[in-house]
Protein backbone atom coordinates (compact mmCIF):
# COMPACT_ATOMS: atom_id res chain seq x y z
CA UNK A 1 0.00 0.00 0.00
CA UNK A 2 1.09 3.46 -0.69
CA UNK A 3 1.36 5.51 2.39
CA UNK A 4 1.05 9.22 2.54
CA UNK A 5 3.44 10.93 2.63
CA UNK A 6 3.25 13.80 5.81
CA UNK A 7 5.18 16.70 6.45
CA UNK A 8 4.77 18.26 10.21
CA UNK A 9 5.42 21.70 10.95
CA UNK A 10 6.39 22.29 14.79
CA UNK A 11 8.27 24.12 17.24
CA UNK A 12 9.02 21.03 19.37
CA UNK A 13 5.95 20.18 21.09
CA UNK A 14 2.33 19.74 19.70
CA UNK A 15 4.46 18.15 16.19
CA UNK A 16 5.07 15.68 18.30
CA UNK A 17 2.40 15.12 20.11
CA UNK A 18 0.41 14.82 17.17
CA UNK A 19 2.50 12.71 15.78
CA UNK A 20 2.43 10.03 18.60
CA UNK A 21 -1.65 10.50 18.56
CA UNK A 22 -2.24 9.94 14.63
CA UNK A 23 0.57 8.86 13.27
CA UNK A 24 2.99 6.22 14.54
CA UNK A 25 2.06 3.01 13.64
CA UNK A 26 -0.21 4.25 11.70
CA UNK A 27 0.31 2.16 8.23
CA UNK A 28 -1.44 4.86 5.85
CA UNK A 29 0.58 7.59 6.69
CA UNK A 30 4.64 8.22 6.09
CA UNK A 31 5.45 11.05 8.20
CA UNK A 32 8.75 11.97 6.37
CA UNK A 33 9.89 14.90 8.23
CA UNK A 34 9.17 17.97 10.84
CA UNK A 35 10.44 21.20 10.36
CA UNK A 36 11.16 23.76 13.14
CA UNK A 37 10.35 27.33 14.13
CA UNK A 38 10.20 29.61 16.93
CA UNK A 39 12.78 28.13 19.63
CA UNK A 40 16.46 28.01 19.15
CA UNK A 41 18.24 25.76 17.55
CA UNK A 42 16.20 22.65 17.53
CA UNK A 43 16.31 21.96 14.29
CA UNK A 44 19.11 19.67 12.30
CA UNK A 45 17.68 16.87 15.17
CA UNK A 46 15.82 13.74 14.47
CA UNK A 47 12.68 12.34 16.01
CA UNK A 48 14.72 9.10 17.59
CA UNK A 49 13.59 5.91 16.30
CA UNK A 50 12.69 4.19 19.82
CA UNK A 51 9.78 7.01 19.80
CA UNK A 52 8.67 7.59 16.09
CA UNK A 53 8.18 3.66 16.38
CA UNK A 54 8.28 0.50 14.64
CA UNK A 55 7.71 2.25 10.90
CA UNK A 56 10.81 4.78 11.89
CA UNK A 57 13.53 2.34 12.43
CA UNK A 58 15.98 5.43 11.53
CA UNK A 59 13.85 7.73 12.98
CA UNK A 60 12.76 11.28 11.29
CA UNK A 61 14.48 14.26 10.34
CA UNK A 62 13.95 17.44 11.71
CA UNK A 63 14.67 20.61 9.43
CA UNK A 64 14.66 24.17 9.63
CA UNK A 65 11.01 25.42 8.60
CA UNK A 66 12.25 27.74 6.07
CA UNK A 67 12.90 24.63 3.96
CA UNK A 68 9.19 23.66 3.62
CA UNK A 69 8.52 24.35 -0.12
CA UNK A 70 11.66 22.23 -0.99
CA UNK A 71 10.90 19.55 1.53
CA UNK A 72 7.55 19.25 0.05
CA UNK A 73 9.04 18.91 -3.65
CA UNK A 74 12.12 16.73 -2.52
CA UNK A 75 9.77 14.18 -0.45
CA UNK A 76 6.58 14.36 -2.34
CA UNK A 77 4.88 15.14 0.37
CA UNK A 78 1.22 15.18 -0.16
CA UNK A 79 -0.30 17.10 3.36
CA UNK A 80 1.01 19.21 5.69
CA UNK A 81 0.46 19.39 9.45
CA UNK A 82 0.37 22.62 10.68
CA UNK A 83 0.85 22.06 14.58
CA UNK A 84 2.40 24.86 16.39
CA UNK A 85 0.90 28.16 18.23
CA UNK A 86 0.40 31.64 19.71
CA UNK A 87 0.55 32.89 15.42
CA UNK A 88 -1.98 35.45 14.23
CA UNK A 89 -4.48 34.16 12.00
CA UNK A 90 -2.99 35.66 8.98
CA UNK A 91 0.43 33.96 9.64
CA UNK A 92 -1.56 30.85 9.68
CA UNK A 93 -2.78 31.52 6.10
CA UNK A 94 0.28 32.28 5.01
CA UNK A 95 1.48 29.20 5.73
CA UNK A 96 -1.39 27.57 4.50
CA UNK A 97 -1.05 29.19 0.96
CA UNK A 98 2.97 28.10 1.19
CA UNK A 99 1.96 24.77 1.22
CA UNK A 100 -0.93 24.69 -1.02
CA UNK A 101 1.26 27.07 -3.72
CA UNK A 102 3.47 23.52 -3.49
CA UNK A 103 0.89 21.06 -3.62
CA UNK A 104 0.15 20.10 -0.62
CA UNK A 105 -3.00 19.73 1.69
CA UNK A 106 -2.89 22.24 4.50
CA UNK A 107 -4.10 20.61 8.14
CA UNK A 108 -4.86 21.51 11.13
CA UNK A 109 -5.67 18.72 13.58
CA UNK A 110 -8.49 19.26 15.87
CA UNK A 111 -9.02 18.69 19.63
CA UNK A 112 -11.24 16.19 19.80
CA UNK A 113 -8.51 13.72 18.26
CA UNK A 114 -5.38 15.25 19.92
CA UNK A 115 -6.89 15.08 23.59
CA UNK A 116 -6.11 12.13 25.12
CA UNK A 117 -8.62 10.88 28.26
CA UNK A 118 -7.29 10.40 32.01
CA UNK A 119 -8.60 8.29 34.87
CA UNK A 120 -8.28 11.05 36.83
CA UNK A 121 -9.66 14.14 36.70
CA UNK A 122 -8.59 16.94 34.74
CA UNK A 123 -8.47 20.77 35.47
CA UNK A 124 -6.77 22.63 32.34
CA UNK A 125 -5.26 26.25 32.49
CA UNK A 126 -4.94 27.67 29.02
CA UNK A 127 -4.55 31.08 27.66
CA UNK A 128 -5.05 32.95 24.55
CA UNK A 129 -1.62 34.37 24.83
CA UNK A 130 1.70 33.70 25.82
CA UNK A 131 2.16 36.16 29.15
CA UNK A 132 -1.38 36.11 29.77
CA UNK A 133 -0.49 35.05 33.64
CA UNK A 134 -1.44 31.29 32.69
CA UNK A 135 1.35 29.95 35.54
CA UNK A 136 0.16 32.41 38.60
CA UNK A 137 -3.49 30.90 37.34
CA UNK A 138 -1.69 27.81 37.55
CA UNK A 139 -0.38 27.96 40.60
CA UNK A 140 -3.92 29.75 42.36
CA UNK A 141 -5.78 26.59 40.81
CA UNK A 142 -3.03 24.11 42.84
CA UNK A 143 -3.43 25.84 46.26
CA UNK A 144 -6.83 25.55 46.35
CA UNK A 145 -6.96 22.08 45.79
CA UNK A 146 -4.25 21.42 47.61
CA UNK A 147 -5.70 23.16 50.83
CA UNK A 148 -8.71 20.91 50.60
CA UNK A 149 -6.36 17.78 50.97
CA UNK A 150 -6.01 16.65 47.41
CA UNK A 151 -2.60 15.30 45.85
CA UNK A 152 -2.05 17.48 42.34
CA UNK A 153 0.29 16.88 40.09
CA UNK A 154 0.65 19.12 37.05
CA UNK A 155 1.63 18.22 33.75
CA UNK A 156 3.60 20.58 31.56
CA UNK A 157 3.14 21.38 27.87
CA UNK A 158 5.85 20.12 26.25
CA UNK A 159 9.27 22.05 26.20
CA UNK A 160 11.86 19.30 25.01
CA UNK A 161 14.81 21.12 23.63
CA UNK A 162 17.39 18.50 24.55
CA UNK A 163 17.92 15.15 23.99
CA UNK A 164 14.64 13.52 22.78
CA UNK A 165 14.55 9.72 23.88
CA UNK A 166 16.15 11.00 27.36
CA UNK A 167 13.27 13.53 27.54
CA UNK A 168 10.43 10.96 26.83
CA UNK A 169 8.73 11.16 30.20
CA UNK A 170 10.40 13.50 32.51
CA UNK A 171 9.40 13.96 36.48
CA UNK A 172 10.05 17.07 38.09
CA UNK A 173 9.89 16.99 42.14
CA UNK A 174 13.03 19.00 42.97
CA UNK A 175 15.75 21.77 41.97
CA UNK A 176 17.90 18.57 41.74
CA UNK A 177 15.80 16.47 38.85
CA UNK A 178 15.98 20.26 36.96
CA UNK A 179 19.76 20.04 37.44
CA UNK A 180 19.48 16.21 36.14
CA UNK A 181 17.63 16.99 33.52
CA UNK A 182 19.79 20.09 32.30
CA UNK A 183 16.96 22.69 31.98
CA UNK A 184 16.72 25.40 30.34
CA UNK A 185 15.53 28.87 32.00
CA UNK A 186 12.40 28.72 30.07
CA UNK A 187 12.03 24.99 31.66
CA UNK A 188 13.06 26.45 35.36
CA UNK A 189 10.53 29.52 34.84
CA UNK A 190 7.18 27.34 34.51
CA UNK A 191 8.81 23.78 37.24
CA UNK A 192 10.64 25.70 39.79
CA UNK A 193 7.23 27.71 40.83
CA UNK A 194 5.22 24.38 40.96
CA UNK A 195 8.58 22.74 43.22
CA UNK A 196 8.39 25.38 45.74
CA UNK A 197 4.72 24.45 46.07
CA UNK A 198 5.38 20.89 46.89
CA UNK A 199 3.45 19.76 43.43
CA UNK A 200 5.47 17.50 41.31
CA UNK A 201 5.82 18.27 37.62
CA UNK A 202 5.67 15.88 34.51
CA UNK A 203 6.48 16.86 31.23
CA UNK A 204 8.96 15.58 28.24
CA UNK A 205 7.42 14.05 24.64
CA UNK A 206 5.25 11.40 24.88
CA UNK A 207 2.26 12.55 26.62
CA UNK A 208 0.89 8.98 26.43
CA UNK A 209 3.44 7.87 28.76
CA UNK A 210 3.55 10.40 30.49
CA UNK A 211 -0.34 10.57 31.67
CA UNK A 212 -0.03 6.81 32.82
CA UNK A 213 2.80 7.76 35.37
CA UNK A 214 1.01 10.96 36.35
CA UNK A 215 -2.02 8.87 37.22
CA UNK A 216 -0.30 6.73 39.41
CA UNK A 217 0.00 9.72 42.30
CA UNK A 218 -2.58 12.12 41.35
CA UNK A 219 -6.29 12.83 42.65
CA UNK A 220 -6.27 15.68 40.13
CA UNK A 221 -3.82 16.27 37.05
CA UNK A 222 -3.36 20.17 36.32
CA UNK A 223 -2.46 20.52 32.21
CA UNK A 224 -0.20 23.75 32.78
CA UNK A 225 -0.80 24.76 29.48
CA UNK A 226 2.04 26.54 27.25
CA UNK A 227 2.24 28.93 24.57
CA UNK A 228 -1.49 29.57 24.27
CA UNK A 229 -1.87 25.76 22.33
CA UNK A 230 -5.25 23.72 23.38
CA UNK A 231 -4.54 21.10 25.93
CA UNK A 232 -3.58 17.67 25.35
CA UNK A 233 -5.77 16.27 27.68
CA UNK A 234 -9.59 16.12 27.31
CA UNK A 235 -10.33 18.73 30.30
CA UNK A 236 -13.28 18.02 33.01
CA UNK A 237 -12.95 22.00 33.84
CA UNK A 238 -11.08 24.13 31.31
CA UNK A 239 -9.82 27.01 32.69
CA UNK A 240 -8.50 30.24 30.02
CA UNK A 241 -6.62 33.04 30.75
CA UNK A 242 -7.11 36.51 28.70
CA UNK A 243 -5.21 39.58 29.07
CA UNK A 244 -7.05 43.15 28.63
CA UNK A 245 -3.24 44.43 27.28
CA UNK A 246 -4.02 42.76 23.94
CA UNK A 247 -7.43 42.91 24.06
CA UNK A 248 -8.54 41.51 20.27
CA UNK A 249 -5.88 39.12 20.01
CA UNK A 250 -8.48 36.70 21.81
CA UNK A 251 -9.97 36.68 18.52
CA UNK A 252 -6.71 37.27 16.21
CA UNK A 253 -4.51 34.31 17.26
CA UNK A 254 -4.40 30.74 16.76
CA UNK A 255 -5.30 28.61 18.28
CA UNK A 256 -5.83 31.08 21.46
CA UNK A 257 -9.62 31.90 19.57
CA UNK A 258 -9.98 27.68 19.80
CA UNK A 259 -9.15 27.84 23.74
CA UNK A 260 -11.38 30.92 24.43
CA UNK A 261 -14.29 29.11 22.60
CA UNK A 262 -13.58 25.98 24.06
CA UNK A 263 -13.58 27.19 27.62
CA UNK A 264 -15.87 26.83 30.85
CA UNK A 265 -14.02 29.44 32.79
CA UNK A 266 -12.79 32.89 31.35
CA UNK A 267 -10.12 35.05 33.24
CA UNK A 268 -9.35 38.26 32.68
CA UNK A 269 -6.58 39.14 34.45
CA UNK A 270 -4.41 42.36 34.87
CA UNK A 271 -7.54 43.86 35.26
CA UNK A 272 -5.74 46.82 37.74
CA UNK A 273 -3.07 47.84 35.72
CA UNK A 274 -5.55 47.31 32.34
CA UNK A 275 -7.54 50.51 30.81
CA UNK A 276 -11.13 50.18 31.21
CA UNK A 277 -12.29 50.42 27.44
CA UNK A 278 -9.85 47.45 27.12
CA UNK A 279 -11.28 45.47 29.77
CA UNK A 280 -14.79 46.20 28.41
CA UNK A 281 -13.71 45.25 25.07
CA UNK A 282 -12.24 41.91 25.81
CA UNK A 283 -15.76 41.52 27.80
CA UNK A 284 -17.82 41.73 25.16
CA UNK A 285 -16.05 39.32 22.63
CA UNK A 286 -16.13 36.87 25.60
CA UNK A 287 -20.12 37.11 25.04
CA UNK A 288 -19.76 36.64 21.45
CA UNK A 289 -18.24 33.74 21.10
CA UNK A 290 -18.79 32.24 24.36
CA UNK A 291 -21.68 33.73 26.41
CA UNK A 292 -21.87 30.69 28.69
CA UNK A 293 -18.47 30.32 30.14
CA UNK A 294 -18.30 31.88 33.50
CA UNK A 295 -15.91 34.86 33.77
CA UNK A 296 -13.43 35.59 36.64
CA UNK A 297 -12.05 38.67 37.37
CA UNK A 298 -8.43 38.73 38.01
CA UNK A 299 -5.23 41.13 39.23
CA UNK A 300 -1.75 40.28 39.01
CA UNK A 301 -0.27 42.20 41.86
CA UNK A 302 3.36 42.64 42.01
CA UNK A 303 5.81 41.90 45.13
CA UNK A 304 9.41 43.58 45.02
CA UNK A 305 12.22 42.58 47.16
CA UNK A 306 13.89 45.68 48.21
CA UNK A 307 12.05 48.09 46.05
CA UNK A 308 14.18 50.99 47.73
CA UNK A 309 17.28 49.97 45.37
CA UNK A 310 14.98 50.60 42.24
CA UNK A 311 14.16 54.36 43.48
CA UNK A 312 16.24 57.01 41.27
CA UNK A 313 18.14 54.70 39.82
CA UNK A 314 19.00 53.59 36.03
CA UNK A 315 17.54 50.24 35.81
CA UNK A 316 17.84 46.97 33.67
CA UNK A 317 14.80 45.52 33.12
CA UNK A 318 15.12 41.51 32.84
CA UNK A 319 11.17 39.96 31.32
CA UNK A 320 10.36 36.85 30.49
CA UNK A 321 12.04 35.30 27.28
CA UNK A 322 8.99 34.05 25.50
CA UNK A 323 6.26 36.66 26.56
CA UNK A 324 8.48 39.69 24.62
CA UNK A 325 9.14 37.40 22.04
CA UNK A 326 6.43 35.21 20.16
CA UNK A 327 4.48 37.01 23.12
CA UNK A 328 5.07 40.19 21.54
CA UNK A 329 4.45 42.32 25.06
CA UNK A 330 6.32 45.71 25.11
CA UNK A 331 6.45 44.98 28.83
CA UNK A 332 5.57 43.03 31.80
CA UNK A 333 5.92 43.11 35.64
CA UNK A 334 9.81 43.96 35.59
CA UNK A 335 8.61 47.52 33.94
CA UNK A 336 5.59 47.99 35.71
CA UNK A 337 7.69 47.61 39.36
CA UNK A 338 10.40 49.45 38.01
CA UNK A 339 8.17 52.38 36.95
CA UNK A 340 5.99 52.15 40.69
CA UNK A 341 8.96 52.42 42.49
CA UNK A 342 10.30 55.14 41.22
CA UNK A 343 13.38 53.91 38.75
CA UNK A 344 15.28 57.40 37.10
CA UNK A 345 15.28 55.41 33.88
CA UNK A 346 14.90 52.05 31.98
CA UNK A 347 18.80 51.48 30.29
CA UNK A 348 18.41 49.79 27.22
CA UNK A 349 20.51 46.98 26.85
CA UNK A 350 20.89 46.39 22.74
CA UNK A 351 24.75 48.45 22.66
CA UNK A 352 25.48 45.83 25.00
CA UNK A 353 24.18 42.15 23.87
CA UNK A 354 26.29 39.16 22.89
CA UNK A 355 25.87 36.21 20.64
CA UNK A 356 22.43 34.88 20.66
CA UNK A 357 20.97 37.17 22.90
CA UNK A 358 21.78 39.55 20.01
CA UNK A 359 20.28 37.22 17.68
CA UNK A 360 17.15 37.21 19.35
CA UNK A 361 16.73 41.09 19.07
CA UNK A 362 17.74 40.11 15.47
CA UNK A 363 14.46 38.51 14.74
CA UNK A 364 12.33 40.10 17.41
CA UNK A 365 12.92 43.59 16.82
CA UNK A 366 9.57 44.61 18.31
CA UNK A 367 11.50 43.86 22.17
CA UNK A 368 12.98 47.38 22.01
CA UNK A 369 14.95 48.25 25.35
CA UNK A 370 14.13 45.13 27.20
CA UNK A 371 16.24 42.22 27.71
CA UNK A 372 13.96 38.81 27.06
CA UNK A 373 15.53 36.24 29.64
CA UNK A 374 16.30 33.76 26.88
CA UNK A 375 18.57 30.57 28.08
CA UNK A 376 16.91 27.35 25.72
CA UNK A 377 20.98 26.35 25.47
CA UNK A 378 24.15 26.52 27.25
CA UNK A 379 25.59 29.22 24.89
CA UNK A 380 22.63 31.76 25.11
CA UNK A 381 22.29 31.24 28.96
CA UNK A 382 26.18 32.39 28.59
CA UNK A 383 25.44 35.16 26.51
CA UNK A 384 22.73 36.38 28.70
CA UNK A 385 25.13 36.19 31.46
CA UNK A 386 27.53 38.44 29.93
CA UNK A 387 24.91 40.70 28.74
CA UNK A 388 23.43 41.12 31.94
CA UNK A 389 27.05 42.44 33.41
CA UNK A 390 28.02 44.16 30.90
CA UNK A 391 25.28 46.51 30.40
CA UNK A 392 25.40 50.24 31.87
CA UNK A 393 23.39 50.49 34.63
CA UNK A 394 23.12 50.76 38.67
CA UNK A 395 20.30 47.88 39.12
CA UNK A 396 19.00 44.76 37.58
CA UNK A 397 14.80 44.40 37.64
CA UNK A 398 14.31 40.80 37.36
CA UNK A 399 10.51 39.89 35.96
CA UNK A 400 11.27 36.45 35.40
CA UNK A 401 9.16 33.49 37.16
CA UNK A 402 12.03 32.48 38.93
CA UNK A 403 15.23 33.91 40.46
CA UNK A 404 17.18 34.31 37.02
CA UNK A 405 20.28 34.98 39.87
CA UNK A 406 19.91 31.18 40.51
CA UNK A 407 20.92 30.37 37.22
CA UNK A 408 23.42 33.31 36.06
CA UNK A 409 25.77 35.10 38.60
CA UNK A 410 24.87 38.83 38.48
CA UNK A 411 27.27 41.27 39.37
CA UNK A 412 24.95 44.33 40.15
CA UNK A 413 22.81 44.89 42.59
CA UNK A 414 19.76 42.97 41.55
CA UNK A 415 15.64 42.97 42.76
CA UNK A 416 13.39 40.34 41.89
CA UNK A 417 9.78 40.77 40.91
CA UNK A 418 6.77 37.98 41.80
CA UNK A 419 3.35 38.18 41.30
CA UNK A 420 0.28 35.92 42.01
CA UNK A 421 -3.35 35.54 40.71
CA UNK A 422 -5.68 37.55 42.65
CA UNK A 423 -9.45 37.20 42.11
CA UNK A 424 -11.67 40.20 42.22
CA UNK A 425 -15.04 39.76 43.68
CA UNK A 426 -17.51 37.03 42.57
CA UNK A 427 -17.08 34.24 41.13
CA UNK A 428 -14.23 33.42 41.94
CA UNK A 429 -11.87 30.16 41.29
CA UNK A 430 -12.90 28.26 44.55
CA UNK A 431 -16.51 28.49 43.18
CA UNK A 432 -15.85 26.73 40.16
CA UNK A 433 -13.24 24.08 41.79
CA UNK A 434 -16.10 23.35 44.23
CA UNK A 435 -16.91 20.27 42.57
CA UNK A 436 -14.10 19.01 43.01
CA UNK A 437 -13.79 19.27 46.98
Amino acid sequence: MNRKKIIIMGAAGRDFHNFNLRYRDNEEFEVVAFTATQIPDIEGRVYPAELAGKLYPNGIPIHPEEKLAELIKEYKAEGVVFAYSDVPHEYVMHKAAQVNAAGADFILMGTESTMLKSKVPVISVCAIRTGCGKSQTTRRVSEILRSWGKKVVAIRHPMPYGDLAAQKVQRFASYEDMDKHKCTIEEREEYEPHIDRGVVVYAGVDYGAILEEAEKEADIIIWDGGNNDTPFYKPDLNIVVTDPHRAGHELTYYPGETNLRMADVIVINKIDTADYEDVEYLRENIREVNPDAIVIDGASPLVVENPELIRGKRALVVEDGPTLTHGEMTYGAGVVAAEKFGASELVDPRPWVVGKIAETYEKYPEIGMLLPAMGYGEQQVKDLEKTVNAVDCDVVVIGTPIDLRRVINIEKPAVRVMYDLQEIGKPDLEEVLARFK
